[in-house]
């Protein structure tokens, strides 16, 4: 028989972040530890309870609670889509807004370490996780990869300005595939004007200096994919 939920029971509604960096070239998910029942001790997405008093919508909800546990601001963020019903938390019918949060592993390295409650792990790794996170970690990484191929996004998993290398293999880390074409990617990126080379900046690579990059828009959207 189906689960009733009293008019005047008060519904759960947190905002859940997939935090989503690359760690040794895998794709890998910022995890939190929780302190508190149910599944005390066990790794999770990062996430916290709406605060209908202070938060002005869900954006501003996921904001804070990447802010108030990782200590950092002004991650790359978009909404993913909401899970809702009675079986997804034990303590009853829940609402969760999900997030996709992308970042460069340089800004994680200030909050990583023994002290730390946050930890990374390889997303094909982060298996029997709480709640449904696994449902909302596939949806995350279903989204990067299919966006992905159609846009810009994967380049910010990257620091500002990279390498052409650098983001060829962001690219074919964010989207699970094992090789694509050097010629092909780089004459795409020509022809979609996605890139600018970055005046003055080289970075040193196997002894040579390799020209630098940047985007030329925060995230650029083509009708053909890479």
């Amino acid at each position: 028989m189906p689960q009733t939920v009293h008019p005047d029971h008060k519904q759960i509604v947190t905002a859940d972040v997939v935090l989503l960096t690359v760690v040794e070239g895998r794709l890998a998910v910022g995890l939190l530890t929780r302190e508190n029942e149910p599944f005390a001790g066990r790794g999770a997405l990062i996430g916290g309870y709406v605060h209908a008093d202070k938060d002005r919508d869900t954006d501003a909800t996921a904001a804070r609670v990447l802010r108030d546990k990782t200590g950092l601001e002004g991650f790359f963020i978009e909404q993913l889509a909401t899970f809702s019903g009675p079986k997804r938390d034990p303590r009853g019918w829940s609402i969760s807004v999900a997030y996709l949060a992308l970042t460069p592993l340089q800004r994680l390295t200030n909050v990583l370490g023994e002290a730390s409650r946050v930890s990374l792990v390889p997303v094909d790794q982060a298996r029997d996780l709480p709640f449904d996170h696994g449902e909302i970690l596939a949806a995350a990484v279903g989204r990067l990869r299919s966006k992905g191929a159609y846009s810009t996004l994967p380049a910010r998993l990257l620091p500002e300005v990279f390498t052409l290398t650098e983001l060829q293999a962001t690219y074919q880390i964010a989207l699970g595939v094992p090789r694509i074409d050097k010629s092909s990617f780089r004459r795409k990126l020509n022809e979609l004007a996605l890139i600018e080379p970055v005046e003055g900046l080289r970075a040193e690579t196997g002894g040579r200096q390799a020209q630098l990059y940047r985007l030329r828009q925060e995230i650029s959207v083509f009708e053909r994919r890479l």
